[in-house]
């Protein structure tokens, strides 16, 4: 038997075949919004804790992120990179690859895009723009590939390389940018500004909002129709759900994870590009504070859905903007932030994926499968990638 999942309507070997109950549906955005409700219980339990108050405290960081356009602005500015991350970490994930290196492809990206920028600039602005970010992307891509080949052909662990590869490409970056590529008379370890005319234009007065943000919107697009329309998206989500069969009805396997890597790398790439062009204006040792794992988080709490991944982009962007704002005029502290962005990445993979299919088993509304399994309404990749961290983990501590 096979069984078609609530989330992909994909069949599964070896199961039986269910379809998706309007019970479930009706309870899936509870499971979605669950990890920000309890983000914010968290929040405000830690806040009473210290003598402070909690519903003014999330008050100021609502006006700080949202409270008027050029917030609003700031929030977007902050939720590119990390929006693009995540979709470059959803591909793998439901390819079936557990791609934890995007943070390396976006150092290598931003590298190439800083590198056309000071160099190229006796070309047209637009054209040194268009340059830097196909070669970001380019570079992202190429970079992606070394674990790419090293899981198709040899069959490496994907997590060890890709982890391994993001310090890689942070020292290589470094090492280029101090003893190749530093600017004169600067104390800090950059590189030199990028032509004025190869930086994007603001969208908005005094806000570094520019094209970028649209292109990652552009980018989220490609990711829905890849995935739902597109017959590569299919084999793609074919060979993450169940290689065997994927296999056997003649999907390429080795291809499917070369292109899974290159497409994830070039998206990791575009992200670094865009920041280098739009916000840095040049690149910056260790520039990023996070943004290819903060992806991780943003692409399992979005459940690979791509209005789900924009959401949660938005959410940690206005974290991180609200966030930094609120440490000015209070004396709120910004680990308070840090404290909800981990609630939210604990709480989107744990047991808060098991409650509604418990309720609407318990109501009548879901047909037990004829094997006893964990009932699990999240897509299939989620608990997979969340298993194969654990493995991977304890398989070094052994």
């Amino acid at each position: 038997m096979s069984q078609v999942t609530a989330e992909t309507g994909i069949p599964v070997a070896g199961q039986e075949t269910i379809a998706p109950s309007r019970g479930l549906q009706l309870l899936r955005p509870l499971q979605l919004a669950g990890p920000f409700v309890v983000a914010l219980i968290v929040g405000a339990i830690v806040l009473a804790a210290s003598g402070r108050d909690a519903a003014g405290t999330y008050w100021l960081l609502l006006q700080q992120s949202l409270g008027g356009p050029t917030e609003i602005a700031n929030t977007l500015v902050a939720a590119t990179p990390v929006l693009l991350t995540g979709l470059a970490t959803a591909i793998a994930f439901r390819s079936g690859m557990f791609n934890v290196g995007v943070e390396g492809s976006l150092y290598v990206g931003a590298f190439a895009a800083a590198w056309a920028g000071f160099t190229l600039t006796r070309l047209p602005g637009p054209i040194v723009i268009l340059v830097a970010v196909v070669l970001a992307g380019l570079a992202g891509a190429v970079w992606a590939l070394i674990p790419g080949i090293l899981r198709a052909q040899w069959r490496v662990d994907e997590v060890v390389t890709t982890l391994m590869l993001n310090y890689v490409a942070i020292l290589l970056t470094s090492w280029l940018v101090n003893y190749f590529f530093l600017a004169p008379d600067i104390a800090n370890s950059m590189s030199p500004l990028i032509a004025s005319d190869a930086r994007l234009a603001p969208l908005l007065p005094r806000s570094q909002l520019t094209i970028a943000f649209l292109l990652a919107l552009v980018v989220t697009l490609l990711y829905a129709y890849l995935f739902n329309r597109a017959t590569i998206g299919y084999q793609l989500r074919m060979t993450g759900l169940n290689p065997r069969f994927a296999r056997a009805v003649g999907i390429n396997l080795g291809r499917s994870i070369i292109v899974v890597f290159l497409l994830s790398g070039l998206i990791g790439g575009f992200a670094g590009g865009l920041q280098i062009l739009g916000v840095n204006y040049r690149f910056i040792d260790h520039f990023s504070p996070g943004y290819g794992f903060t992806g991780i988080a943003v692409a399992l709490l979005g459940r690979g859905h791509p209005a789900g991944i924009l959401l949660s982009a938005l959410f940690f962007g206005a974290l991180s903007n609200g966030g930094a704002m609120i440490q000015l005029f209070s004396d709120i502290p910004l680990d308070l932030i840090n404290i909800l962005q981990g609630v939210v990445m604990i709480f989107a993979v744990i047991e808060l994926s098991r409650l509604p299919a418990c309720l609407t088993r318990c109501s009548g509304c879901w047909r037990p499968p004829r094997r006893p399994r964990p009932p699990s309404c999240s897509p299939p990749w989620v608990a997979w990638s969340t298993a194969r961290v654990a493995s991977s983990i304890s398989g070094w501590n052994r």
